[in-house]
């Protein structure tokens, strides 16, 4: 589990932009319907979002406000596109995602106080 955490902190920016991309992808394709997957729309937005945080919350630069703002700038500007390809727009995913962002982060300050991780990565 450490080995992980500390193999998570020493590539947060590929691990970030990947989950970001694919995030992307996935809410900017149309789609016919929406696939049968298991739990809600909300749900998964949150569970995204969680995980698009996790990164940077465990490696927290010292600009990590700014990046957590952009992704909620990221989010809001996939929700003014989804209209213009066949998806939905709505507030309640940009509510959901950005639930998701502080739970990710709430995840990593609990982790940390479970499991003392070396605080300077190199």
């Amino acid at each position: 589990m450490i080995a992980l955490l500390v193999l998570i902190r020493k590539y947060w920016i590929f691990t970030t932009l990947f989950t970001l991309t694919v995030i992307t992808v996935l809410s900017l394709r149309p789609l016919a319907s929406l696939p049968p997957v298991p739990g809600t729309d909300k749900a998964h937005h949150f569970i995204a979002y969680a995980a698009l945080m996790f990164p940077t919350a465990l490696r927290k630069p010292k600009y990590w406000q700014i990046i957590t703002l952009s992704f909620i700038g990221w989010s809001g500007a996939i929700e003014l596109i989804q209209p213009y390809v066949n998806r939905y727009g709505e507030f309640e995913d940009l509510a959901a995602n950005v639930a998701g962002l502080g739970c990710g982060f709430l995840v990593v300050k609990i982790i940390e106080w479970l499991i003392p991780i070396n605080s300077n990565p190199k």
